[in-house]
């Protein structure tokens, strides 16, 4: 059983502000919810139907039985799948990263951040350094999109002059005009910027460049690729 306040309070949490007031965020389905299980974030409780049994003994205490019209009312899913958890938003350090690091300049697409999240966790980039501008990692459809990923990588949040201006590797830039990426020599230690989905890269932030690169347009008729898109073949020629 779930009570009215419950239900209002999980429903404030798909809001952004009410998720940075109470350190909060909400993950759905069996899937992500059996990866959340296995990871170091501290789960503040979890919704389940009967059907659900991914739940170890440890967690029992931790979870209240619902049925599927109730799970129905507190979810962000038009086909809840079985599990809802309520998850305490992980502080974060910055790390000290001796590979490829990430860097997304105003991404604010939910859906691009979080395809993009996967690809971290596909290509084992351990870092991703967002702007303040950058959609929050723990919107419910970042959440969903990334499919469990979210939980394996270090996510940070910075001013990206402030990070940037102390950056002594080089730093790799995607634009259209760009050299292709295959005709680069990748050293070990980089940064990999990507700009927003509409302006790019930002002017603010392309003074601190070191290579502009680009996917090499094979076929000549499509403008451009998403950023999502462009950020798997970036990272795949990166670390190959």
């Amino acid at each position: 059983m779930i009570s009215k306040n419950q239900i209002k309070f999980i429903k404030s949490l798909y809001l952004k502000k009410n998720r940075v007031k109470a350190q909060l965020f909400v993950a759905e389905g069996e899937k992500i919810v059996n990866e959340l299980l296995n990871s170091k974030f501290e789960i503040e409780h979890i919704y389940s139907t009967k059907q659900f049994s991914g739940i170890n003994s440890r967690q029992k205490s931790a979870i209240t039985l619902i049925t599927n019209d109730e799970l129905s009312r507190i979810s962000n899913l038009n086909s809840p799948n079985n599990v809802l958890a309520i998850v305490r938003i992980k502080q974060k350090e910055l790390e000290n990263n001796t590979g490829i690091t990430l860097v997304l300049d105003d991404v604010n697409d939910p859906g691009n951040l979080g395809t993009i999240i996967r690809m971290c966790d596909w290509f084992g980039i351990a870092q991703l350094i967002c702007s303040k501008n950058t959609v929050d990692c723990y919107n419910p459809k970042v959440v969903q999109s990334a499919m469990g990923s979210l939980f394996r990588i270090n996510i940070k949040y910075l001013e990206l002059d402030t990070y940037l201006a102390n950056i002594d590797t080089p730093i790799y830039g995607a634009y259209m005009n760009g050299v292709n990426i295959k005709e680069e020599e990748i050293p070990n230690h980089v940064h990999l910027i990507m700009g927003s989905e509409a302006n790019g890269i930002s002017e603010s932030i392309s003074k601190y460049i070191t290579n502009k690169v680009s996917v090499k347009n094979i076929g000549n008729n499509a403008e451009s690729l998403n950023v999502a898109i462009a950020t798997s073949i970036l990272l795949h020629e990166l670390c190959s």
